[in-house]
């Protein structure tokens, strides 16, 4: 499923949301454009290795040097390819807005990046020994769409679903279509786990992220700018 657009309107211009586009898109203009030996090094350097975390006498060994904190947040704006890039950027761009109106920039910015730490944890509590770069946007967008789902379940979401190759178009309400996607990311993490075929993507970062969304809108959010909430316990328009 795709989403194409959602209903709630914005108010404020998301100056936050615009801002982690452009970095994520100047990012990936300055890797794509490396070679590829310092692609692989920027990688695995930006992103995060779990097991440079786990396991630091093989780190050293590996030739890991010291890069503090830095890359539990870089690795939030680094992309493997294009696909990738747009993908994430375009569920931001349609999730957040409303996000960061309920918020303000600089709250938005700082729920972001929480959900994006979030992601990683659980991501690196299943596989510590992992020795690939985990890197992307994803986490911490789920952390937005964990978001939305708490402040407009009702809110709808007009969706392509490709049907074989046929293409259909339907409007659904916000809860079902992320609870759909966040069931697939729960059932995709528990098969790849029990031994099912890996594919490259990191589920349960996706997972800790949607929940970390669900948890922190309350604390981030600023009731006075709770302009269209639709859940119980937030001001309804």
């Amino acid at each position: 499923m795709i989403p194409l657009r959602d209903d709630i309107p914005r108010v404020h211009t998301p100056v936050a949301v615009i801002l982690v586009i452009v970095v994520n898109l100047g990012l990936h203009v300055f890797i794509s454009g490396q070679d590829p030996y310092v692609r692989e090094v920027l990688y695995k350097l930006l992103g995060v290795v779990p097991a440079r975390y786990a396991f630091p006498d093989w780190a050293y060994f590996a030739g890991f040097p010291a890069m503090g904190v830095l890359p539990f947040f870089s690795y939030m704006f680094l992309h493997s390819g294009w696909v990738h890039l747009i993908m994430n950027m375009w569920m931001l761009w349609i999730f957040a807005d409303n996000i960061e109106d309920v918020m303000g920039p600089l709250r938005f910015l700082a729920f972001y990046l929480l959900c994006g730490l979030a992601a990683l944890a659980l991501h690196m509590a299943f596989n510590l020994t992992e020795s690939a770069p985990i890197i992307g946007a994803s986490g911490a967008i789920a952390g937005v769409m964990g978001g939305y789902v708490m402040l407009y379940p009702r809110g709808k979401v007009l969706t392509f679903i490709p049907i074989i190759i046929i293409p259909y178009i339907v409007s659904l309400p916000a809860w079902l279509f992320l609870g759909l996607w966040f069931l697939s990311q729960i059932f995709s993490g528990l098969f790849e786990q029990l031994g099912g075929q890996a594919q490259g993507i990191a589920w349960w970062a996706h997972v800790g992220g949607f929940l970390a969304g669900m948890f922190l809108v309350r604390l981030f959010m600023r009731p006075e700018r709770c302009y269209h909430c639709q859940y119980k316990g937030f001001r309804l328009s």
